[in-house]
């Protein structure tokens, strides 16, 4: 055997040793390689902690499959590959991708299952050079694991965007909303919601829809204050065992022995979200011979607590041109009643232009006669979630509501450093009691006078967690709005509170992910769409014959030589 025999085959057996040595590497050592500019696919720790729970197989079916519009086919692409990254992880994790209308026979069938498990379709306008046509589309996955069964919502529904902005907001969602549903059915409950009861609050079936949502991930009950003119010290240690409070539009006032329990459990570490009216004021007041009613201050006996805590909810009305459309009879045409849509200006419309995770990329929040937030310094951190827009000011009360006042006419000057309201205030830091050198309203030998590191927020509107019901009296959407039926971003500003609130893993802090999704410009693709197309089929095909020729040409000149 010559030499150079010999060095090939000893090549050939160092070439195998290293691949088998890079193989087994490989295989005891698992990493990924993400070399998007803006790291799309590079999972959180929250998420890959998500993931370790998942101990049995666990399906997710995604419905987005078959002939869709070019949009939805790239939140189709983004969401296999985040499932293809999630996947790589854990091999229990399995997802497919099915066309519920794939099967014409079977696809009305289909379509009353997916509505039956709240799934709803969208219906939108496909414009392909000029031509428009319809399109149903389902933006939704099943997630099933050890028999329990959980929706993901695929597409962020911001009302007023565009369907590219809206696929845009939902790929920056789409990590958090595959992650909240793993961890909803792969954790088991453990953090418990009290909704309190026993001053007036809304009743269960007018927050229906938003109990339903929180019930997914959290224990709930309803708690009265109602014992603790008999037992205050029972009350605050049965109150203590809930993790948060929600107190949804109180009516009536509260008692001092009331709020020292209130007080003394927040500053024992228990969460609070407050939503507040400070102004007696309905809309259905509204709806009489005369269209008006009075508007007046609520006494809650609430003020010096919030104080404490760092806030002050003022008895003024908001009033925002941003409002929310209503429709009210103009007239009569023969038998029929004529409506016409106006801006309701004391329903602001709220776009959160905050980055904070409760509220990025959320659409247009509704709000029903808010109040203003005025925050003050005693060394609480306060974040301004929401407020109103910059052409909005305060109306003081008592006052008359009219709905005559849709036909106003104002001008930019009546808005001049008056807008850019607080409606709603998240606070963070170590509440000082409200009865810290104050005589206690009842003897507690625990009594405490600075609390641990806790938050609360804040909502000047009771309304907000509010669902309307229908004629049958049963709940709508919360969010949905039957006067203009528009549904608005209400219940996903709410759970993103009870998620940030109650969040020990850090889930919430997902949706601060920015991710850089560039999108083809339909308008400028359609004014150039025959250069598009020369460019893109014509032109390799021009490049590939061009290279034929001349190497035809050549051939021949060297081999006729």
């Amino acid at each position: 055997m010559n030499t150079a025999k010999k060095n090939n085959i000893k090549s050939v057996a160092i070439t195998i040793a290293v691949l088998l040595l890079l193989n087994i590497i490989g295989s005891s050592f698992f990493h990924r390689f993400d070399v998007t500019k803006d790291k799309r696919y590079t999972l959180s720790a929250t998420s890959l902690n998500i993931i370790k729970q998942v101990k049995n197989p666990l399906s997710i079916k995604v419905y987005m499959q078959g002939d869709l519009p070019a949009e939805f086919k790239r939140l189709q692409q983004e969401t296999r590959q985040l499932l293809e990254e999630f996947q790589a992880y854990n091999k229990n994790i399995i997802f497919e991708f099915v066309d519920p209308l794939e099967n014409k026979d079977e696809s009305m069938d289909n379509i009353k299952e997916l509505y039956r498990k709240g799934l709803i379709p969208i219906n939108i306008t496909v414009d392909d050079k000029g031509k428009q046509s319809q399109a149903m589309v389902f933006p939704w996955a099943i997630a099933v694991y050890n028999n329990k069964e959980v929706n993901i919502p695929l597409l962020k529904n911001r009302m007023g965007a565009s369907t590219t902005q809206k696929v845009i907001g939902s790929v920056q969602h789409l990590e958090y909303s595959i992650a909240d549903a793993l961890n909803k059915i792969t954790k088991d409950k453990q953090k418990t919601i009290a909704v309190i009861k026993g001053n007036g609050e809304l009743q269960d079936v007018l927050i229906a829809k938003f109990l339903m949502q929180v019930r997914e991930s959290y224990h709930i009950g309803p708690f009265t204050l109602d014992s603790v003119a008999k037992d205050p010290l029972g009350s605050l240690e049965a109150l203590e065992k809930y993790d948060l409070a929600v107190i949804a539009k109180p009516t009536e006032t509260f008692s001092e022995e009331e709020k020292q329990v209130l007080d003394q459990y927040i500053i024992n570490g228990g969460k609070t979200l407050w939503l507040v009216d400070q102004v007696a004021v309905e809309m259905d007041s509204l709806y009489n011979s005369s269209g008006a009613t009075l508007a007046y201050l609520r006494d809650l006996n609430l003020n010096d607590m919030f104080f404490k805590y760092g806030i002050r909810i003022t008895p003024d009305l908001v009033k925002d041109e941003r409002g929310s459309p209503i429709k009210l009879a103009t007239g009569e045409q023969g038998s029929a009643t004529q409506f016409q849509e106006f801006n309701w200006k004391f329903a602001p419309q709220v776009y959160p232009n905050n980055t904070h995770p409760i509220v990025k990329n959320l659409g247009g929040i509704k709000f029903d006669f808010a109040n203003p937030i005025d925050t003050l310094k005693n060394g609480i951190k306060k974040t301004i979630l929401l407020q109103s827009s910059q052409y909005s000011r305060k109306i003081g009360t008592p006052t008359e509501i009219n709905l005559n006042s849709v036909t106003e006419e104002t001008s930019p000057t009546d808005y001049l450093n008056k807008g850019n309201i607080p409606l709603s205030v998240l606070l963070e830091g170590s509440f000082h009691s409200m009865f810290e050198n104050r005589v206690l309203p009842f003897d507690q030998k625990t009594f405490e006078t600075k609390g641990k590191e806790n938050k609360m927020i804040v909502v000047s509107d009771g309304d907000l967690i509010k669902n309307q019901l229908d004629k049958n009296m049963q709940p709508l959407e919360l969010g949905y709005d039957q006067r203009s039926g528009n549904l608005y971003d209400n219940k996903d500003f709410l759970i993103n509170c009870v998620n940030y609130l109650l969040d020990d893993n850090g889930l919430i802090n997902i949706r601060s992910k920015d991710l850089d999704l560039p999108l083809l410009d339909k308008e400028k693709v359609y004014e150039n769409y025959t250069a598009m197309q020369f460019i893109t089929i014509g032109l390799p095909i021009l490049i590939l014959l061009l290279f034929g020729v001349v190497f035809t040409f050549l051939r021949k000149r060297k081999y006729s030589r």
